[in-house]
């Protein structure tokens, strides 16, 4: 499977994938080569016969920290019919991940912040470090975390959302579990064996049983088609037009303060 330029792909004798994001040097943060990829990994896991379930993490202990600068320094310098394009890109892997006939298993430790969230929400479940880091962090470039909102709404339901997906506050694994982002939060040395814990039913199983149940339970609960995921890119490009996406990001490149900070 691969080879992968920012991912790393384990399949043990058990039939356990470990697929790590693997950009350490920018805290494993989403490019678009990790996008691409992981769409490919997706399709491959999927038609592999060995694996029964998959466990998403980070490189040298880092989730994900959202969407890669230069990736976003493109978006900015970008047209509106770009960014789109673009954003359909980010949906369509997260798309990707969310239907994967397999059980994915996230384990997040350090930061899981903005686009890492989107890839927090895809899981099926996910269990972080108590110091873990998470926040929805769009706004305070003046944007807002449309992409993954879907993905956001489908595992923390609409009261749950409110109460962080606006703010961009950060907060931590024992309020990550209180808002059902993650299954579990744990001590660090405790993490590795609440995985294990959360796999191994699931290698005593037909994988395609798991499969049609995962579909099943997808099909009951929030739509999430291309049309849903479209409107939700439309918002996203009106919101890189306005006034505050300039000062935001501005503010940002320009390492100060936004004008309402």
């Amino acid at each position: 499977m691969g080879p992968f330029k920012t991912l790393r792909v384990d399949i043990d004798s058990r039939g356990v994938a470990s697929l790590t994001l693997n950009r350490p040097e920018r805290k494993n943060a989403i490019s678009g080569t990790m996008m691409d990829e992981l769409v490919a990994f997706t399709e491959a896991v999927a038609a592999s016969q060995n694996v029964k379930v998959v466990v998403m993490s980070g490189a040298d202990g880092t989730f994900c920290a959202g969407a890669d600068l230069t990736w976003m320094m493109a978006q900015i310098e970008a047209d509106r019919k770009a960014r789109m394009a673009e954003a359909k890109r980010f949906a369509m892997m997260l798309k990707a991940l969310n239907e994967l006939p397999l059980p994915l298993i996230g384990k997040l430790e350090n930061v899981a912040l903005g686009g890492g969230m989107g890839l927090a929400c895809i899981c099926d479940v996910a269990v972080a470090t108590r110091d873990c880091r998470f926040g929805f962090t769009e706004t305070r470039l003046g944007i807002i975390p449309a992409t993954i909102s879907p993905y956001v709404l489908a595992r923390m339901g609409e009261g749950k959302a409110r109460r962080v997906l606006m703010s961009a506050r950060i907060f931590q694994g024992d309020e990550a579990q209180s808002l059902d982002v993650v299954a579990r939060a744990v001590d660090p040395e405790d993490l590795n064996a609440a995985i294990e814990a959360e796999l191994a039913p699931y290698l005593a199983l037909p994988r395609g049983a798991v499969g049609r149940a995962k579909r099943l339970t997808r099909s009951l609960g929030i739509t999430i088609n291309e049309a849903v995921i479209d409107d939700k890119i439309r918002q996203l490009a009106d919101a890189w037009e306005t006034e505050e996406a300039r000062e935001g990001i501005s503010a940002f490149l320009e390492k100060r303060q936004p004008a309402w900070g």
